[in-house]
């Protein structure tokens, strides 16, 4: 899984797996999924980022995985 935040853009996307990418639908206002081959979601696109999280939560990222989740990587 990968993070990014563009400032210029005001966007975070959050990628979960590469794929050939074959549609996206809007969720709510600004909240984007892409989706690719077999409905698989490869991402989740944030615009307006600065209007939804604190500046602060945009420069630090916490992960929390289960054990077993860790362990099948």
């Amino acid at each position: 899984m990968q993070i990014t935040y563009d400032t210029k853009a005001d966007a975070m996307y959050i990628k979960f797996c590469d794929g050939d990418f074959i549609a996206n639908k809007e969720v709510e206002e600004g909240i984007i999924l892409d989706f690719g081959k077999g409905n698989i979601l490869l991402g989740i696109e944030i615009l307006e980022a600065s209007t939804r999280f604190r500046p602060e939560d945009l420069a630090r990222v916490e992960i929390q995985m289960p054990l077993n989740l860790a362990a099948l990587s």
